[in-house]
This record gives C-alpha cells, sequence and structure tokens, in this order.
C-alpha cells in the first residue's frame, strides 16, 4: 500500500493527549491518527448508510414528518 506524509498542526493540548494515549498502548503518533482517521471514517459512511436506509423506507412507505412524530409519541407512551 503506498502511503503519502502529511503535515497536521495541532493545539499542544490536543498533541499531549494524542501522545499520552498513543504511547499508554505502545504505538507511534501515526499509527494512533490513523487508526482514529479510520474510525472515523468508519462512523461517518455507517451515519450516511443508516441515514440513506431510512430515506428509503420513508419514501417507500410515504410517510409524512407527522406520521413519524406520532410513531415516536406512541412509542414513548407505551413504553413509560
Amino acid at each position: 500500500m503506498k502511503t503519502q506524509t502529511v503535515n497536521i498542526s495541532f493545539s499542544d493540548d490536543l498533541l499531549k493527549a494524542i501522545d499520552a494515549i498513543s504511547h499508554d498502548e505502545a504505538r507511534t503518533r501515526s499509527e494512533f491518527i490513523r487508526e482514529v482517521a479510520r474510525a472515523y471514517i468508519d462512523r461517518k459512511r455507517a451515519w450516511k448508510d443508516i441515514f440513506q436506509s431510512a430515506a428509503l423506507h420513508v419514501k417507500r412507505l410515504d410517510l409524512k414528518e407527522k406520521d413519524i412524530s406520532g410513531a415516536i409519541l406512541s412509542y414513548r407512551r407505551k413504553k413509560g
């Protein structure tokens, strides 16, 4: 896998936190930042997939905002 070196600026406090966690986990700064970036990207993709799926269901079921609000209210009433 081809890699590239990039320069990134961090505040002193953030860099200290990164270094502390990296040290505790016996990782390099680069390893830590790569893992954090991957986790963030994975989470963003997962949320995008969730919202796309929900949008498809809303369209397929021809739901309106009031329908969703009503369903939430009904669920909350039943729950407690």
